[in-house]
């Protein structure tokens, strides 16, 4: 029935013009066309479609064939393979590029990963065919082509282990292999036209017109966009393998392929890592700058260029580390604030590859008055609490650290100053606190004395440190870190620092330490002490009278969060933990009274 229905409507349309056709021809051609596929008469559809006399129909509605028959070569069917395949051939070099464009595109829309591969490897040399069709035309279609091609990348499985990516388990290498192919003719295209304008004086440049010049910017802007996407997606969220790791990597290949359009683009590597920096000229076009180099994409491209040394040999040698170090701080400010681990992780790579290029001692405290060089720690901090990794909080450990070792003295001294004021956390602050006794250690060595770790420079610093929150009603329990911290920084002063030489200043600051900071500390460990004692009782008294305990009185909270009752023996537990450390408290204190009263007395 379908078949005749498809005969009838050809040879009513043999003896019309094309423009003659009308909405009803198209529907039964459309129809009963793709009905025969389905059911199978592919092989007379062939014979249809390759019939001398229907050419200008094939060439005005052949392009409704295509869902049918990119069905069947997807499913790869073999009984129907073969004249399906011929009929795709004939509609690809026949039919108006447009339509077939707009068929194409449509059929690239899948859901199913296996499906999405097979869909991008089968349709892009066709889209490719059919937009060179178009000529300098094409600029728009090619755009809005790579977006619905990314759109379905998107949807792809990310390999993250070694083997995955040997072994394409989730075909994305062989998609980024084809999306390479597919766009390297208007690559060359684009490159040609920028070469050829290059040359061109500006009188030729002139008579060229507007026109022209307006086609060719379209064209590589579309390209433009669709680097700058790539390197936001796939590139920023895939973990690239090193040559020592994996010696052929698709992956790594497709981002130098990215790397290498952008330059082809006219677009100077270097100049796009260093944007924040330097003052970029106005380009023509009809983006934004912002919108025209995406800051995501851009901090995806420095960490692709310092830490996988992807275009290295592009960067000349008048950049200076401290240089490379300003403009990726940017970078490492915004893939640290974010959330996405593979974000932090890239974050917390390009940060410490940036710093290694530095020696120890290098950056000098103006450094500290750029927002990013505050900004940054800030969201190291997050990370390092907040992150549920443990590898990337133990890595934003080590990285700050190392940004430590790279500040000079003057510089150490103003941010930990900065850090204590606005880390807000007890850990954070016990580890700037270590740090601080370190440089204070080194400054009281014989030949290593400098003005900010010790004498009067250091004191407003002390004070900060030698202070309780909350004073006597301080948490000390939530403040263990950093007070156990300054309880140990003041007993080593006390040891370190004799009396006589009073190097830190810290034995005519003595008796203003005890007044706001050991006298405050007594009583709020008593007090603790006190309340958890009662509690401790009245627990075990809960124990012994065998009342349930869902009636316990005690409650327990971290942060503002309310946990779930425990059972009596996790409750006595805790408390004789906590009583523990009233008692390691009490018993520093204890011993810095010692050594206070007999380096007095001599």
């Amino acid at each position: 029935m379908s078949l005749e229905q498809l005969s009838d409507v050809v040879q009513r349309c043999q003896a019309l013009s094309d423009d003659s056709y009308t909405t009803e021809d198209h529907d039964v051609f459309s129809i009963s066309g793709r009905t025969c596929i389905e059911e199978g008469n592919s092989v007379q559809v062939l014979s249809i479609v390759l019939d001398e006399k229907n050419q200008d129909i094939v060439r005005c509605m052949g392009w409704n064939l295509l869902p049918p028959l990119i069905q069947v070569l997807l499913k790869k069917q073999n009984e129907k393979l073969s004249p399906c395949l011929a009929i795709f051939k004939h509609l690809l070099q026949t039919c108006r590029p447009k339509e077939l464009l707009i068929g194409l595109l449509e059929q690239l829309e899948q859901d199913d990963p296996d499906t999405i591969a097979e869909s991008l490897h089968l349709l892009l040399n066709p889209l490719q065919k059919v937009l060179l069709c178009l000529g300098s035309r094409k600029a728009s279609s090619l755009g809005m082509t790579l977006s619905s091609v990314l759109d379905q990348v998107a949807k792809l499985p990310l390999p993250h282990t070694k083997e995955q990516e040997e072994d394409d388990v989730f075909s994305l290498c062989r998609c980024c292999t084809d999306l390479t192919d597919f766009v390297k003719p208007f690559v060359h295209e684009a490159k040609r036209h920028l070469l050829n304008r290059e040359a061109q004086s500006e009188n030729t440049k002139k008579m060229a017109g507007e026109q022209g010049r307006h086609e060719e910017d379209e064209l590589r802007t579309e390209l433009l966009k669709f680097a700058m996407k790539t390197l936001s997606h796939p590139l920023l969220e895939l973990q690239l393998k090193d040559q020592d790791t994996l010696a052929v990597s698709p992956l790594r290949n497709f981002a130098t392929e990215i790397l290498n359009t952008l330059s082809a683009l006219g677009e100077s590597v270097p100049n796009l890592v260093f944007q924040p920096l330097l003052k970029r000229k106005q380009v023509p076009g009809f983006l934004e700058e912002e919108v025209r180099y995406p800051k995501e994409s851009l901090a995806s491209l420095a960490h692709l260029v310092f830490v996988h040394h992807l275009a290295a040999d592009t960067f000349p040698s008048v950049f200076s580390s401290v240089f490379s170090l300003r403009c990726n701080m940017e970078h490492i400010c915004l893939l640290l604030s974010r959330t996405e681990e593979s974000r932090i992780q890239k974050g917390l790579e390009l940060y410490e590859k940036s710093l290694v290029r530095l020696e120890d001692g290098s950056l000098s405290a103006d450094l500290l008055e750029i927002k990013t060089f505050l900004t940054v720690p800030q969201n190291l901090v997050k990370v390092m609490t907040m992150c549920p990794r443990h590898d990337l909080r133990t890595r934003g450990l080590k990285v700050l650290q190392l940004s430590i070792d790279k500040f000079d003295t003057e510089a150490k001294y103003n941010f930990f100053q900065y850090m204590l004021n606005t880390s807000h956390h007890s850990g954070v602050e016990g580890y700037v606190i270590k740090n601080i006794k370190i440089q204070i250690g080194s400054a009281l060595q014989p030949g290593n004395s400098n003005t900010w770790f010790e004498g009067s420079q250091l004191l407003p610093l002390l004070r900060k440190v030698l202070s309780l929150p909350d004073g006597p009603e301080t948490d000390l329990l939530q403040y263990l870190d950093r007070i156990m911290e300054s309880l140990n920084l003041l007993r080593y002063l006390v040891i370190r620092d004799k009396v006589t030489e009073n190097q830190t200043g810290i034995w005519t600051e003595l008796y203003k330490i005890e007044d706001t900071f050991l006298k405050p500390l007594r009583v709020g460990v008593n007090m603790s002490r006190a309340h958890y004692e009662r509690e401790l009782h009245d627990t075990m008294q809960t124990k012994r009278g065998k009342v349930k305990a869902e009636e316990s009185v005690l409650s327990v909270s971290v942060g503002n969060e309310k946990l779930p009752n425990m059972t009596s023996e996790s409750q006595i537990q805790a408390l004789h933990s906590a009583l523990h450390t009233f008692d390691m408290i009490e018993s520093v204190l204890v011993r810095i009274e010692e050594l206070t009263e007999v380096k007095e007395n001599l």
